[in-house]
């Protein structure tokens, strides 16, 4: 029998939203998140039912699904979700929503659309900065005492003028170079097309070669099968001793492994990551080098963005419901 609390309206008649486990954003702004008058929130991280036993219970009755990257939208959960209808992620990114699946079966997907990429694209430029001037390496200089012991701190690098080599020239990636252009920053970019004439970047087919006339790199691509790994030993090694490289798309874009070797062996310069591969796992290796900061997948996270997300769901599902288009389609 479910909880009272695991859902969160009692109109029968109402379609019925499944969210398997709480998305980061309602864990902060509580059930407001999604509140709406027109759906009904079936809450499964909230039921003391094991997940097959609570979908079980609630297979038929599911017409929607809000899927953050931590529940996947695998084929397997499609199968035992036979009127599943709509697909509503928390992400820009659709890599764990299984989207050959829902189109054979005809079930319309939507994204976050834009509403993280100003937020993104500040922790971009922000690790960014930390890696060429060393901002956290000097903040644990000064809190272990060495100041005093070891004097002036070494030196870090200027971010004017730098050549800045984007991966993924987007929604995200536009707002990473508009924020670089006051630096004098010279920006390049790769993506699957060359935009239009008006937008004033050197475009690059081969990644390769933009990493070899770049001084950092900043990933703001998709993860798809093509995607996958494209920042390989090559990229990192055209890239140089002095490369920078940054990371705010998906951990999987970068062969990792090889990374974490050319970080240890000087074979880069840094790296600012915000996404692994393996998360939340992160290779202990990079613990101890200051030349890498971390943040744990936040780059989307402010307050704004959060509440900017939750109207844009809950307009996708009622724009759906009412057999309105949706308003930042997938499929």
């Amino acid at each position: 029998m479910t909880t009272s609390s695991s859902i969160l309206s009692t109109t029968e008649n109402l379609p019925r939203v499944l969210i398997v486990k709480r998305p980061a954003a309602m864990a902060v702004l509580g059930d407001r998140f999604v509140a709406s008058t027109k759906f009904e929130i079936l809450k499964a991280f909230e039921s003391p039912l094991p997940l097959p036993a609570f979908l079980a219970n609630h297979s038929h009755s599911v017409s929607a699904v809000i899927a953050p990257v931590a529940a996947p939208v695998t084929a397997d959960l499609i199968r035992l979700l036979p009127n599943l209808r709509l697909v509503v992620t928390t992400s820009a990114g659709v890599d764990h929503v299984d989207l050959v699946e829902c189109r054979r079966r005809g079930i319309s997907v939507a994204n976050a659309g834009s509403s993280f990429s100003e937020d993104v694209a500040d922790t971009a430029v922000g690790l960014l900065i930390d890696v060429f001037r060393r901002i956290s390496a000097a903040n644990r200089f000064v809190k272990q005492r060495f100041w005093p012991l070891k004097g002036d701190y070494p030196l870090g690098s200027k971010l004017g003028r730098k050549r800045i080599g984007i991966v993924g020239l987007g929604s995200i990636g536009s707002k990473v170079a508009t924020r670089l252009e006051p630096f004098g920053c010279q920006i390049s970019y790769s993506s699957r097309n060359q935009k239009p004439y008006d937008v004033p970047y050197h475009y690059y087919m081969d990644i390769e070669e933009m990493a070899a006339n770049s001084d950092a790199l900043i990933i703001c691509c998709e993860l798809n099968e093509k995607t996958m790994h494209l920042i390989n030993k090559d990229v990192l090694s055209a890239l140089g001793k002095q490369g920078v490289i940054v990371n705010v798309a998906r951990g999987a874009i970068i062969d990792e492994v090889e990374m974490v070797r050319c970080l240890r062996e000087g074979e880069i310069g840094g790296a600012g990551l915000d996404v692994f591969e393996d998360e939340p796992n992160v290779p202990k290796e990079l613990f101890e080098l200051d030349n890498v900061v971390f943040s744990p997948h936040c780059a989307f996270m402010s307050l704004e963005g959060l509440e900017e997300l939750g109207k844009l769901l809950v307009a996708n599902i009622e724009a759906f419901f009412s057999n309105k288009p949706l308003l930042t389609p997938v499929l």
